[in-house]
């Protein structure tokens, strides 16, 4: 198993869009990259310096960390700095966390491929993990629990893979 932690705005919704597809294991939402004291939800609203970043567990014999990022840059807008949709604050921040150097080369290739198809230079933060802080309980899997939920992703990226899967077959 492999981990990368992407920070994509509002976490609610990058969770439910990892935990489609076919090799996550597992998705936890928290606060990233922000000083090292763990924040509590009303910290990072209140512009503590972390970022709410969704931690990606996945099995790299069934989705590759090329095949994530592709995704990942889907449902962002890469050029946005510090805002996703309605949401508004370093908190919702872009960024692509990795815990291991071998990581880089296709997070490069990824990052170097949307600048050339953005034309310009993406305001998606690409550093080590500095520090991850499990968010509260009901932060986790929010939308499950409230479908109705806000969320800057549409709707219809929650069915990506099951879309991909029926035109294959």
């Amino acid at each position: 198993m492999k981990t990368i932690y992407l920070a994509g705005g509002c976490f609610w919704g990058v969770q439910k869009f990892f935990d489609q597809f076919d090799g996550v294991s597992a998705t936890e939402v928290g606060y990233a990259n922000g000083p090292d004291t763990a924040p509590t939800y009303q910290d990072v609203c209140g512009s503590s310096g972390h970022a709410e970043t969704v931690k990606i567990s996945y099995d790299p014999d069934r989705i590759s960390l090329t095949a994530l990022l592709g995704h990942y840059f889907e449902v962002i807008d890469p050029l946005s700095v510090n805002q996703q949709g309605e949401d508004r604050g370093i908190q919702y921040r872009t960024g692509i966390y990795y815990t291991e150097e071998s990581q880089l080369p296709e997070i490069r290739a990824v990052v170097k491929e949307q600048e050339e198809k953005a034309g310009a230079k993406l305001a998606v933060e690409t550093e080590p993990l500095r520090n991850f802080f499990s968010a509260e309980e009901y932060h986790q899997k929010y939308l499950e629990k409230n479908p109705g939920g806000y969320c800057h992703i549409p709707q219809a990226m929650f069915s990506l893979q099951a879309s991909e899967t029926a035109r294959k077959s």
